[in-house]
């Protein structure tokens, strides 16, 4: 099998070691992809250091075409792209299709927000002091980027670290999860097309346990983190001078109130607590119904969940596919098995074959439990009766993460006051927290992480505002 080489400043390039990629539903090989030296790695840092004056003056026309150019691209390669993110993912075609058309947008918005990214002036006359004078108003990069993209969405999250950067006019060097290099590495390669100046990306597989170095390195001072919640705070820690986004955990809630469409709430919080196989940070993990209505919808909820078609990722049918790895099913079942211990009980699901977990949803899950509290980025969830508005509300803040919720109403009030209230950083009116559109800013609060992405947000993140002012120009 061929290795898949690493982008090193805008070139193809192999390394000192290689890393293995498996399908994790029957362990087969799928690739492999190049490791780079510690050499080479300073030789993109260096790389990026250097250019970084140069791609704050790049035109933006220059950033706009290459970034349409990538979004043309891979919806030309969809298919072959869509299999390859199934391949070292695991995750089902239905949702990597999925994933490749986000990614097309992704790439297509950044090439937008390129065009828009313009100074604003700002006249200064309120003050007597300052008449005849005006602010010219434009953003700067802070310089170059570090991203460090996770494996649930292997080519998407890594365009949302890339896209954005290409617009801002910084360079960026890309630290993909070992699990899944290979879309990233692919996505290097369409990059490579655009002739985008050398040192303005890097595509780098190195092993997690050399992410520390890079984090450390002054010439990176942007990092820009998806992943787990310790790591992210670490990386935070270590670098507290840098400008540090980290997008973080979620247990994402949803609430279904009396006046909901009990039919649909049932259908989308049945797909989308197990939608990539629950490894997603905005998978409803923790449901809460109104009393009044909570005999008649969790029947609705176990049939929809039952219903899922589990099994093989390559099969079109197929909703809920394996988890990355059988370490990280093993994990869920002891989750599940220390719920039911403590009295939870099992609706549907509770088994395991292999990575593969069963859709789960778990009814009387006591406090204190992981299940309860933490994230357990799998396909399984609670359910919980509730009565009213404030007690759903308080048990949706009652959380450590606040990264979405979704509230199942009609009544505009309720969506008025759970924007105002709910600890997250989105609130979905009548769907699950799960939705995401990838031109709206998203992030979370507590150790759900800090700052947002989508372009124009992730765009504000990576530069700065620059102020020139003009002194006795008439206005």
């Amino acid at each position: 099998m061929n290795v898949t080489p690493f982008w090193l400043a805008g070139r193809p390039e192999t390394g000192g070691g290689e890393l293995t990629v498996t399908h994790p539903y029957d362990g087969r090989v799928v690739g492999t992809a190049a490791v780079p030296t510690p050499e080479q790695v300073e030789e993109a840092i260096a790389a990026a250091d250097a250019l970084r004056k140069d791609a704050a003056a790049l035109p933006l026309h220059v950033r706009a075409d290459a970034l349409a150019h990538v979004s043309a691209r891979i919806a030309e390669r969809a298919e072959e792209i869509a299999r390859l993110i199934t391949g070292e993912n695991g995750k089902p075609l239905l949702w990597a299709r999925g994933e490749v058309t986000r990614a097309i947008s992704t790439f297509r918005f950044a090439a937008e927000e390129a065009r828009r990214f313009s100074a604003t002036t700002q006249r200064l006359d309120t003050d007597p002091a300052a008449e005849g004078r005006m602010a010219y108003i434009t953003r700067v990069p802070k310089g170059p980027v570090l991203g460090i993209s996770p494996f649930n969405f292997p080519l998407n999250l890594a365009a949302h670290k890339v896209a954005p950067a290409i617009a801002a006019g910084t360079p960026i060097i890309l630290k993909p999860a070992p699990a899944t290099p290979l879309s990233a590495l692919l996505l290097g390669e369409l990059l490579a097309e655009t002739g985008l100046p050398a040192g303005m990306f890097s595509v780098l597989p190195v092993p997690n346990d050399r992410a520390p170095a890079l984090v450390d390195d002054p010439r990176l001072p942007i990092v820009s983190f998806t992943g787990s919640v310790p790591v992210g705070w670490a990386i935070n820690d270590q670098a507290p001078r840098k400008h540090v986004t980290l997008e973080l955990g979620g247990n994402g809630a949803a609430v279904v109130l009396p006046d909901a469409d009990l039919d649909w709430a049932a259908k989308r919080i049945g797909l989308f607590s197990n939608y990539q196989a629950g490894q997603s940070c905005i998978a409803v993990q923790r449901v809460y119904v109104d009393r009044s209505v909570y005999d008649e919808f969790v029947p609705k909820l176990v049939d929809t969940v039952a219903s899922l078609v589990t099994g093989d990722p390559w099969d079109e049918k197929t909703q809920v596919g394996p988890l990355v790895s059988q370490e990280a099913a093993e994990r869920v079942e002891a989750w599940v098995d220390e719920a039911v211990s403590a009295g939870a009980k099992i609706l549907t699901g509770g088994t395991r074959e292999g990575a593969a977990y069963a859709p789960t949803v778990l009814a009387e899950v006591p406090t204190g439990t992981k299940i309860s509290s933490e994230e357990v980025f799998g396909p399984v969830m609670s359910i919980q009766p509730v009565d009213g508005v404030d007690e759903a509300f308080d048990l949706v803040n009652d959380s450590k993460f606040g990264l979405q919720a979704g509230i199942f109403t009609r009544d505009l009030g309720i969506a008025f006051r759970a924007h105002r209230e709910l600890e997250v950083g989105g609130v979905v009116i009548g769907d699950v927290p799960s939705y995401r559109a990838d031109q709206m800013p998203y992030g979370g609060v507590k150790d759900s992480g800090v700052g947002r992405e989508g372009l124009r947000s992730a765009m504000a993140d990576y530069t700065e505002e620059k102020v020139m002012v003009f002194t006795g120009l008439p206005l």
